[in-house]
């Protein structure tokens, strides 16, 4: 045994500790590393740069409803009406979704109230399926108005889409026209549509109901558009401008009503209610 073995033996090793893999996390702009605490701290905004992190429908709606509030069950819709595949079948991908997903689907009600007022609010998870709108998410969304309806209160959706699910075809574009007609129910009611648009909201979703609010709200560099800026680009055959489909650009072009940061963002809604409601006792 050569002396560097003896050395070695002699020198008391500690068991390796099992630690979580995620006690980091990389900012997707600025890339620089945030401790997770920290960064759920400040709402998933990192503090360097201010980007706005992508969260779910869980993470979202604790930081904009008060404590207490009810997550209404998601409607039953048929799955896999066309019996898709591609690569894989759609019902695999549903529950490979599902299974990392807290809700069977990318969009959750819950009823409650912001900072004491009453609202219905919607959520959708870009982290299940891109926040595809399905048939699924069409159901949930018509029942979301169907309960602000129900309570005489405001409907408020955080969209966060990709577009259309191809795996359903020409029923997921179904949506567009059920949801726009959701949303004339509830006008005629008298209550109010408020969207809240963040990072990233495209294709029919921003066709449809994420264009649709009586004020449009967008949170601070996100992504909102129909199609891409490199489909967009080839057939205009022109350079896009600078920060073309962000919100800031939105907002200077008058297609949306205010950019808010997330942590002026329960606030900013419970002033809104304030003046919508207002307006429609008055009325």
């Amino acid at each position: 045994m050569s002396w560097l073995n003896r050395v070695r033996q002699r020198i008391p090793f500690v068991a390796k500790r099992d630690t979580p893999d995620n006690l980091w996390q990389k900012c997707r702009k600025c890339h620089e590393m945030l401790f997770t605490k920290d960064y759920e701290e400040n709402l998933w905004v990192c503090p360097r740069c201010d980007d706005h992190g992508r969260i779910g429908a869980d993470c979202r709606l604790g930081q904009v409803l008060d404590d207490g509030y009810e997550v209404l069950p998601s409607p039953v819709v048929k799955e896999d009406p066309l019996k898709f595949k591609d690569s894989k079948r759609y019902t695999e991908r549903l529950k490979a979704a599902r299974n990392s997903a807290p809700h069977p689907d990318a969009l959750t009600n819950a009823a409650g109230t912001i900072k004491g007022r009453k609202a219905v609010v919607g959520v959708q998870d870009f982290g299940f399926m891109g926040g595809s709108m399905g048939m699924a998410v069409g159901e949930a969304f018509i029942a979301g108005v169907d309960r602000a309806v129900a309570e005489g209160c405001p409907y408020v959706i955080f969209t966060a889409a990709g577009g259309a699910r191809m795996q359903e075809g020409i029923l997921s574009l179904m949506q567009m026209p059920r949801t726009t007609v959701a949303i004339q129910r509830l006008k005629a009611a008298g209550l109010p549509y408020i969207v809240v648009l963040t990072d990233p909201t495209t294709g029919g979703v921003t066709a449809s109901y994420a264009m649709l609010g009586d004020v449009q709200i967008a949170e601070p560099d996100a992504l909102i558009g129909f199609a891409g800026q490199r489909v967009i680009q080839d057939t205009i055959r022109e350079k896009l401008p600078e920060g073309f489909q962000r919100a800031e650009y939105l907002l200077a072009h008058g297609m949306i009503d205010m950019v808010v940061h997330r942590k002026e963002l329960k606030d900013r809604l419970a002033s809104v209610i304030d003046y919508l409601m207002a307006a429609k006792q008055a009325a």
